[in-house]
């Protein structure tokens, strides 16, 4: 929002409704190179929220001399993709010489949207520091200062639409082998490695000794498959690059197949029904 000094204001003698941070030996956040500080947790109208204070300035913003201060919304992991709220709070500092509080801003009319992208909304320029620091302000008393908080949800909406994609940037290579005795003798349609976990997934290796569909009979089918799809939602993909080998076990001529794949909870299982 707004980071003019012209931010409206008030003073009431009410306490915040919902929270307050005192903090104590203020000028030792700076001098201890502090130069962000989040709140505990607190709720109000459902959710999970924290105070950020930059007490020099929020200096990626090119902020000096000024109090910064933001309200944050905790843990936003937990909430799916076009999901938002519409938020009226304000701000509280604790005037110590008259026991009354400096207000702002009123968000009654300009609610702040919350969201996945932007999960945050304050003042970068709450106070200049040349007002807080004036001991006949009241703000800062034997280095001891309050400040407080009032959220108040009064929309909210979802969308129920949306994604991310995550890619890594360095992708570790995993191994696992599938070893097997008597192949000539096995019988059953397909045989499913035990579990191996690789990239935060587990999977298996499927062999159908005698092919599968339209092959069957004519070729070994080899398949990588996620050991258990139902744990990923329905809207979920994984992009996996795989190498499928059977080793040459006398000059290590491996016969092998490469290919890069989407898994999902629909489409669990690729690889090769004519692997050899």
């Amino acid at each position: 929002m707004g980071s003019q000094d012209a931010i409206p204001r008030s003073t009431v003698d009410a306490p915040p409704a919902h929270y307050v941070m005192k903090i104590q030996s203020f000028s030792l956040l700076a001098k201890n190179s502090i130069e962000r500080y989040e709140s505990g947790k607190f709720e109000a109208g459902g959710y999970k929220w924290k105070l950020v204070l930059y007490p020099s300035g929020n200096k990626s913003k090119n902020i000096r001399e000024h109090i910064s201060l933001y309200l944050a919304l905790d843990d936003t992991s937990s909430l799916h993709h076009g999901w938002e709220i519409y938020v009226n709070f304000r701000f509280f500092l604790h005037d110590q010489t008259n026991d009354n509080y400096l207000v702002g801003p009123d968000t009654v009319r300009n609610e702040r949207r919350f969201h996945k992208m932007k999960a945050e909304w304050g003042i970068d320029q709450f106070i200049p520091l040349r007002d807080f620091n004036l001991a006949s302000k009241g703000y800062l008393v034997d280095d001891t200062c309050a400040f407080g908080a009032e959220v108040f949800v009064c929309k909210e909406r979802s969308t129920g639409k949306g994604e991310c994609l995550v890619m890594m940037k360095e992708a570790i290579l995993y191994k696992h082998l599938y070893e097997f005795d008597n192949l000539s003798k096995l019988d059953l349609e397909c045989y499913d490695s035990k579990p191996f976990n690789a990239g935060n997934f587990k999977w298996k290796i499927k062999l159908y000794p005698k092919g599968k569909g339209a092959e069957l009979g004519n070729y070994l089918s080899l398949y990588l498959a996620l050991a258990d799809p139902s744990a990923l939602s329905p809207c979920s993909k994984i992009y996996a690059q795989i190498t499928l080998r059977i080793l040459d076990q006398k000059q290590a001529k491996h016969h092998f197949g490469k290919a890069n794949y989407w898994f999902s909870a629909s489409s669990h299982e690729n690889g090769a029904a004519i692997f050899m």
